[in-house]
């Protein structure tokens, strides 16, 4: 395929990778509606994108994965070595490589068929990760503490302080670095206030602090997620739903940038 460049006087200078024709047609027409985005190349092999690289620098690419010879991951790899890397934004059809996507500094992970909505929220996140970081949207409940009595002693536990939950009835325990406290309060009731402060509910008996995920793992034909020590709190790790898998992959991929693995 031979390149061709599309130019507009200011903005994001971007290369966008993709192996088949209307799906790189597509993509650089989305691109081109993106007040963020100036100058767009377009390349249809990690070779070609490399050739491209060398003549124009770029600050982000948005990449297919699957592709001959070298794949996206190995491209993004190669990316990562040079003096200024661009930004990388997967763009597939395939949601089983996320984890290595994210582990190679991708800044997002967008699926097939493409949404303009979901690219340009990558376009965001891209400006926000070359310039200066996005806030933190505003939450009301952001000081939130739930009040735990035992022995006629009432103790302020801080949502912030809190690990994982796990359910016991109609009662939930959170697990703090200070130790558990059991407060009557179902498990459901925390997964809905708590969803937009960092917490997903990954089984029907445990809720759990995205921050602290280090990685999931398989246990025979089971999945764990492994929660890293957090204060006095041990490390653990606890069970993650067959159906809930996807949604905490994609969680942390979307949310805040983290450190964890999938082994």
């Amino acid at each position: 395929m031979i390149r061709t460049t599309d130019t507009t006087p200011t903005g994001l200078r971007v290369l966008a990778v993709d192996d088949e024709a209307p799906a790189l047609d597509e993509l650089v027409y989305l691109l081109r509606a993106q007040s963020e985005v100036g100058e767009i190349h377009r390349a249809s092999d990690a070779t070609e994108a490399l050739r491209v690289l060398r003549g124009h620098p770029v600050d982000a690419v948005f990449l297919d994965i699957n592709m001959p010879g070298l794949d996206g991951m190995e491209l993004a790899g190669i990316l990562t070595e040079f003096a200024n890397p661009p930004s990388v934004a997967f763009v597939t059809a395939h949601d089983d490589r996320a984890v290595a996507a994210f582990d190679l500094g991708a800044v997002d992970y967008l699926l097939k068929p493409l949404r303009e909505a979901r690219l340009a929220e990558a376009v965001r996140r891209i400006v926000g990760a070359r310039g200066a970081p996005e806030p933190e949207p505003a939450r009301s409940d952001a000081n939130e503490v739930i009040p735990v009595e035992l022995g006629g002693v009432t103790t302020l536990v801080h949502r912030s302080s809190v690990s994982w939950v796990e359910a016991d009835g109609d009662y939930a325990r959170l697990h703090t670095s200070a130790g558990s406290h059991l407060v009557r309060i179902p498990l459901s009731a925390l997964e809905s206030r708590w969803e937009n402060a960092g917490f997903l509910r990954v089984h029907r008996s445990y809720l759990v602090a995205l921050r602290l995920v280090t990685g999931l793992r398989q246990s025979g034909s089971a999945t764990v997620v492994c929660l890293r020590a957090d204060g006095r709190a041990a490390a653990v790790e606890l069970p993650v739903s067959r159906r809930q898998v996807r949604e905490l992959k994609q969680r942390l991929v979307h949310g805040p940038r983290q450190t964890w693995t999938h082994r």
